[in-house]
């Protein structure tokens, strides 16, 4: 009997996504478009942070919002009516991530012409994300105080290919076992170029420093920094 043959799926579905992720950073860097890929474990406070960043600054940079979900539309609504910027909402069909050719999609629906920034709100997962390029310039993993300061160790994927790490919920620390300097050395240790930003949306406690780091690196993405 003939052996039988072995094909590796997913290596040959990374890679092709890979190869849609650097043709869409690309297209979006001619542009001079910046796409923000924010992830984090449902309930994080993805949606709620947005809001509070993105009326920080509307007035400096035209936004748009790319919001995923498996079938709702609750926060492309919640973004759209608290902000005034233009949301699409990609539902993934049962899918637990977003991957190039979806944001690809997304973007055009959005219409990228004359925006500067663009938050693309992840499908909340710690797992599935991590894997795949969604073709951002920033990948931002949010992790809040009441989810604990073991998930680095449990999902090291993420915390490894992340850029900023954001740790919400902060006003709620004295109620949580959460040390922060042990997790930002957990993170550091895989990921030595992570920049962390603890903050709480609900009482404002270090959103202006995130909203004030994302202005610059907009501005100097696009050769405008001063």
């Amino acid at each position: 009997m003939d052996q039988v043959r072995v094909i590796k799926v997913k290596q040959s579905v990374l890679a092709n996504n890979d190869a849609r992720a650097d043709a869409l950073r690309q297209k979006l860097k001619e542009r001079g478009v910046f796409l923000v890929n924010v992830m984090s474990s449902p309930g994080s406070g993805k949606t709620t942070l947005l809001v509070n960043l993105i009326n920080r600054l509307k007035n400096d940079l035209r936004i748009g919002v790319i919001e995923a979900d498996m079938d709702a539309i609750v926060d492309a609504n919640t973004v759209e009516n608290k902000t005034g910027v233009k949301t699409v909402q990609l539902h993934t069909s049962g899918e637990c991530h977003l991957d190039a050719k979806m944001v690809d999609e997304g973007m055009n629906f959005l219409g990228d012409e004359g925006l500067d920034l663009v938050f693309l709100e992840n499908i909340g997962n710690l797992v599935c994300p991590a894997e795949f390029d969604t073709g951002a310039t920033l990948k931002m993993v949010l992790l809040s105080i009441p989810e604990g300061d073991d998930k680095p160790l449990k999902y090291p994927l993420m915390f490894e290919r992340g850029d900023w790490f954001v740790f919400t919920k902060m006003d709620a620390i004295s109620y949580f076992d959460f040390n922060v300097d042990r997790v930002e050395a957990s993170i550091l240790k895989e990921n030595p170029n992570a920049k962390f930003f603890p903050l709480s949306a609900k009482t404002d406690q270090g959103v202006d420093r995130l909203a004030a780091a994302l202005l610059h690196e907009v501005k100097a993405y696009q050769g405008k920094a001063e």
